[in-house]
């Protein structure tokens, strides 16, 4: 990327927290380690305020970090993931929309086991990322029947959760098809 982040834009406005902070809701990731296994230590490597490393914590090692430099944040304090180069089994992460591509690339090299990362169901779309599925160990796609209530700064506002997500899981171990599964609750 030679210094400079090329911008994956996947539903990104000018009215986004200015970090790209939407904490995630525990059940949320609880959906997921409740229908995967993850085997060794786990990054959680945009961890905000902690409350995925707590959901994670529950059922492997997790090291949490995070860029932002805030003093609330549960784990290390200003590390720039896509710039870190640390060697784990997995990787679990909500990451900023604005890098979603990045995130998801730099997390299959620091690797050798899965990554898990919570993104719009939009992320399916895109030239750019048609290369990244066809390249990489994408094994199943979570989707969530129902909207997630992720908000701006964790602050509640007014509509119940607008847009679908889903838990995208690639796994270094797998070759074939991606499958998709449905999270009903």
């Amino acid at each position: 990327m030679n210094g400079q982040r090329h911008l994956s834009i996947v539903g990104f406005s000018t009215t986004r927290d200015d970090k790209d902070y939407y904490p995630t809701p525990p059940e949320t990731t609880m959906a997921l380690m409740k229908r995967e296994t993850f085997e060794g230590n786990v990054w959680e490597c945009g961890s905000g305020d902690g409350r995925m490393s707590k959901v994670i914590e529950q059922f492997n090692e997790c090291i949490s970090s995070d860029i932002r430099l805030d003093d609330d944040i549960y784990g290390e304090k200003g590390v720039d993931f896509l710039k870190t180069y640390r060697q784990v089994n997995n990787i679990i992460t909500n990451p900023p929309y604005r890098f979603a591509k990045e995130f998801v690339e730099h997390a299959l090299v620091c690797t050798d086991k899965k990554v898990a990362m919570l993104l719009k169901l939009v992320f399916l779309e895109g030239v750019t990322r048609y290369e990244l599925f066809q390249n990489t160990p994408l094994r199943t796609i979570y989707v969530f029947c129902k909207r997630q209530k992720i908000y701006k700064r964790g602050v509640i506002g007014k509509n119940s959760g607008l847009i679908a997500y889903a838990w995208f899981v690639w796994d270094k171990n797998y070759h074939g098809k991606t499958y998709v599964e449905w999270i009903k609750n």
